[in-house]
Formats: structure tokens, C-alpha cells, sequence
């Protein structure tokens, strides 16, 4: 009987450490699709990703779609649209666990941003807190304290701009303002994106094209940044700015606007700048910043489908970029 119970005690201790060692071996890495309801982000979804995503040793534990309910699809106003849009993207994110799952974000355009952000800021304790811990550490005086939320920028444009600085009037160059807390406050807050980024959780990479005006707001802020040449060449600067946000925030977001990339790979974009890295450059970098345990989530915006990417190459430029972010956190 002695020798039963010491066999049990046994099991008891070791067989969890041992199945744990197994799926750790296993590499399987669960992950959360978020998209908006365009052409673009179902193209990327339906035309091989979630095989790609198989054979890279992920577990796709669900894909889900933004949709407006029937009442917000005849509220007026465009930029209004865009704010309802990001307010769904941002619940269906935050309907996951901190630290439960990979979020991948298939998104229309950069005004997305917004939502991605919002929803990672509310993401539900995670699974390893205890009950009485949580209230003490996650709760505020006015309700669950949102997450620090960093943010990689990856774009050829800062999209920094406000209603007075943009030349164009484009929403789209302004999202990051928005989310800074720099304009446009009631369509923030209806995105569901509370409290704004303070400027210093923000990193700029990539950029070749911004606004006079635009970079006088950027100089004025605490903005950090990663250029062309350290994503080319794996500079230290991608270490120190992903280790300077994993200090001070709790969940790293690396956005990409597809115009990031050299215009050869996503020529049907219509706002491309030259000089820009290829998807395999982009790529590396990735795999060097996912490599860090916060980050938390990637979004793909703007990817030119269609009749403007007849030969394919934005949809493997796409894919091979999410792939860099997945041999990043295999890495781990």
C-alpha cells in the first residue's frame, strides 16, 4: 500500500511537469485571428494562411470577422464608420486572455490601429492570476485597469497628422495622432481605445515620407525610432527599442503598413515611397523583435489585392512577414 501511494504521489508531481515538457517540445503556438470584413484581410485569410500557420507549428484556435450591426451600418459619416469598425475589432481582440493567445490582425487600412490597440488594452486577466490577486492588481477606483500597451509602428508614413497639420485631409494619415491622443478625442473613445498612448510607448520604423508639420508634432514628442538601414541591417537599435518597451508597457503591438515595403513587392499600393525594405529584410527584423516575450500581436493594413497584386507578390510579402513573427516567438 506504501509503495501504491508513493507511485501515485509520484504521478501526481511529475506527470504535468512531463506533459507540459511536451507541449513546450511540441512548439505549438495558439493563435487569435482578428479581421476586418474587406476583400483584403479575407484574401489574406482564404489563400493559404491558416496551412502556412499549421506547418509553422501554430495552433489557429479561432478566426474571427468584425461585423456592424444593422443599426450602425446607416450611422452617418465615413470616419464615424471607421470608429464602429475599430470598436468591434477591439472586442473581438478582447474577448482573450492576457497571454493566452498570439493576435494576429488582418486589417483594411491603418485606421484599424485603433482598435487593435483598444482591445489589447482590455484583455481579461490572465489565467495564472488568483481571484483576490486580480481585484488587487488589475482593478482601479473606476473599473479594470487597461494594459499598458506598446506600439511598433512600421509604416513609410507616421500617419501623425491632425485636422490642422494634413495636407491631404486623409483619416488614414491621422490614426496614430488619434491613438497619442494628439485630436480627434470622440472618435477615440467611441474605438474604445482609453487611455490614449502617451508618445514615448510609441516607436516609428521604417519611415520615408512624413508631412512638414507632421514632424513638427513628432519633434515635439517622445516618439522613438527605427530607420530603413537598422531594419536592413538587424542594427542593435531593434533590441533596445523592444527592450525599452517591454520595461515600460505590458503588451507590445508591431503594426505594418504594407507601403512600408520596397514599391517592387506592392506596386498596386497607392502610396508607396522608394527605398523602402524588402518583405525578406522586414521579415528578419521581425523574427529579432517577436523574439521578445511581450510582444504580443502583429497587424498586416493595406495589402493591395486583386487586379493591384495580380502576379501575388504582396500576398507572399504578407505571409512572409507573419511567418518572420511566428520564428520570432519560437524562438523564445
Amino acid at each position: 500500500m506504501k509503495n501504491l501511494l508513493t507511485l501515485c504521489l509520484g504521478l501526481f508531481v511529475f506527470v504535468p511537469i512531463i506533459l507540459l515538457a511536451q507541449n513546450y517540445s511540441e512548439g505549438k503556438i495558439k493563435v487569435f485571428i482578428v479581421k476586418n470584413r474587406s476583400e483584403g484581410p479575407a484574401i489574406m485569410e482564404r489563400s493559404g494562411l491558416l496551412d502556412r500557420l499549421t506547418n509553422l507549428g501554430c495552433d489557429v484556435a479561432k478566426v474571427s470577422t468584425m461585423q456592424l450591426t444593422p443599426k450602425e451600418e446607416k450611422e452617418y459619416g465615413e470616419w464615424n464608420q471607421d470608429a464602429l469598425e475599430s470598436k468591434h475589432i477591439g472586442r473581438l481582440v478582447a474577448e482573450n486572455r492576457e497571454g493566452e493567445y498570439f493576435t494576429i490582425g488582418l486589417l483594411s487600412n491603418c485606421t484599424d490601429l485603433l482598435g487593435m490597440l483598444a482591445g489589447l488594452q482590455h484583455l481579461k486577466p490572465g489565467q495564472s492570476l488568483q481571484e483576490d490577486s486580480r481585484s488587487l492588481q488589475s482593478q482601479g477606483l473606476a473599473g479594470q485597469k487597461p494594459l499598458r500597451v506598446g506600439l511598433i509602428w512600421i509604416d513609410a508614413h507616421a500617419d501623425f497628422n491632425t485636422p490642422e497639420t494634413t495636407l491631404s485631409g486623409m483619416l488614414g494619415g491621422m490614426p496614430v495622432a488619434i491613438a497619442a491622443g494628439q485630436c480627434l478625442t470622440r472618435l477615440r473613445l467611441k474605438a474604445g481605445l482609453d487611455p490614449a498612448l502617451p508618445t514615448k510607448y510609441i516607436v516609428m520604423a521604417g519611415l520615408r515620407d512624413v508631412d512638414p508639420l507632421e514632424q513638427e508634432l513628432l519633434d515635439r514628442s517622445q516618439c522613438e525610432y527605427i530607420s530603413v538601414e537598422d531594419i536592413r541591417n538587424l542594427s542593435d537599435n531593434l533590441s533596445q527599442q523592444m527592450e525599452r518597451l517591454s520595461r515600460l508597457t505590458e503588451i507590445i503591438y508591431v503594426h505594418i503598413d504594407m507601403d512600408v515595403l520596397d514599391p517592387s513587392e506592392v506596386s498596386g499600393h497607392p502610396l508607396t515611397a522608394p527605398e523602402g525594405p524588402t518583405s525578406h529584410e522586414l521579415a528578419a527584423a521581425l523574427e529579432v523583435m517577436f523574439q521578445y516575450k511581450k510582444a504580443g500581436a502583429i497587424g498586416i493594413a493595406s495589402m493591395p489585392f486583386g487586379e493591384r497584386d495580380k502576379d501575388g507578390l504582396s500576398l507572399q510579402a504578407a505571409y512572409r512577414l507573419i511567418e518572420g513573427a511566428i520564428k520570432g516567438i519560437k524562438k523564445r
